[in-house]
């Protein structure tokens, strides 16, 4: 799939388009190829005078449990996605247009980000413990999570989340908000207040993005919360590109964008995300592979047709004959483990495995279906062992692969 006339007019003068706009065709751009000459390989008249006025600026992709890459994008590019997605989205636009407060739940990181630039802002270092008002990101916006590990918050950081989600829940005329969330932080917030007999006071909506979120913490937030809950994707460089509507559906959102997906291997029906997008004026991609991982509803290669976002490509793992990703192994805790929480695969010696694991009780659960799950798709003998605690990354996310076990 090449661009559109559109994107082509829009790239022209970008240095790392030349030789593909003079061969009239684009290859796939690797996340490497950005990054050899960035930013001299974007940089045209119009960004060098954005970057003097403010228009433009350089950030770091959020990142994960791999390297992060240097962009160059409009101030509150994602912001402005997220803002702009939620106030058209159909389950959840009726609570942005009735001004509910924002409140973001998510990565200790984020919220450390959002306190350093206001402190910065007024010319002082940033606080160990920033008041709530440092942690404001806009009039609409305030983050409260101030731990690396959300299993290790203790009854004083939950009281304290509780009393300012409904600080800020009171300020709105309705006594209304809405929860922005990793659905990680959110599902550890509703066992601590349950364990403490506290009370988390009702959203009107929710949305949960910033990283995969598996199918039993889906299935545990919508047991415990009566109002629409969305799923975002997207990612630094490109905004958001789908939302989710009802189990096993997602709409794309694709303003100035188009999709290809591409077969991670030959013959598979898992395929990888290829994304045209000149959204970001000031770091037009395309043909970008985004590392990204899809399937679709009848596994064809219909971009329009995604019904699972499955990980990242830089995740997936041989397994005898076959490529594993972690959606699919997700797929299979899911249907017959619900009651599994976080987990993180450990590859063994041959074929062999450990799945650590963590329920939503902390008790140990009945794995026999789910071993049987495993041995009929995998060529690989996996032993669930549970586990009290499995530690976040140190990026405030959680990896479903144990280190030694990222080898394709």
């Amino acid at each position: 799939m090449q661009p559109t006339d559109e994107m082509l007019d829009h790239v022209r003068d970008v240095p790392l388009y030349r030789e593909s706009l003079a061969a009239g065709e684009f290859p796939v751009l690797e996340k490497d190829i950005i990054a050899r000459d960035f930013p001299d390989n974007f940089m045209t008249p119009a960004l060098a005078e954005a970057l003097e006025t403010g228009e433009a600026e350089f950030v770091l992709s959020t990142g994960t449990n791999h390297a992060r890459m240097q962009l160059i994008r409009p101030p509150y590019f994602l912001l402005k996605s997220y803002y702009r997605l939620w106030s058209e989205h159909p389950a959840i636009k009726h609570t942005w247009h009735a001004g509910c407060p924002r409140v973001s739940l998510t990565t200790v990181l984020a919220t450390e980000h959002v306190a350093r630039v206001n402190a910065t802002r007024r010319g002082e270092p940033p606080a160990e413990h920033p008041p709530l008002s440092d942690r404001r990101l806009d009039e609409r916006t305030v983050y409260v999570n101030q731990q690396l590990d959300p299993a290790l918050w203790t009854r004083a950081d939950v009281e304290r989340m509780v009393a300012e989600i409904e600080q800020t829940r009171a300020d709105h005329p309705a006594g209304r908000y809405h929860l922005d969330c990793s659905g990680y932080h959110l599902a550890h917030l509703v066992t601590k207040v349950l364990e403490f007999g506290l009370t988390l006071p009702a959203p009107s909506s929710i949305v949960h993005a910033y990283e995969y979120t598996p199918d039993n913490v889906v299935r545990f937030l919508r047991g415990h919360f009566d109002c629409p809950i969305v799923d975002l994707f997207g990612s630094t460089e490109l905004g958001y590109l789908y939302y989710s509507a009802g189990e096993d559906t997602y709409r794309p959102y694709l303003d100035q964008m188009s999709v290809e997906l591409i077969p991670v291997e030959p013959g598979s029906t898992l395929y990888a995300l290829i994304v045209s997008s000149v959204r970001n004026e000031w770091m037009p991609l395309i043909r970008y592979r985004s590392g990204d991982l899809a399937r679709t509803a009848d596994g064809s290669a219909d971009p329009a047709r995604i019904s699972r976002f499955c990980g990242r490509e830089k995740e997936l793992i041989r397994v005898g004959s076959a490529l594993l990703c972690h959606g699919d192994l997700d797929r299979w805790i899911g249907r017959t483990a619900p009651e599994v929480f976080v987990y993180r695969l450990r590859r063994g010696a041959g074929q062999t495995a450990e799945l650590e694991y963590t329920t939503f009780d902390r008790r140990p659960t009945d794995t026999t279906a789910l071993v049987a799950a495993l041995a009929e798709h995998l060529e690989l003998a996996v032993q669930p062992v549970h586990r009290e605690h499995i530690p976040i990354g140190t990026s405030g996310k959680y990896a479903w692969l144990h280190p030694e076990s990222r080898v394709r």
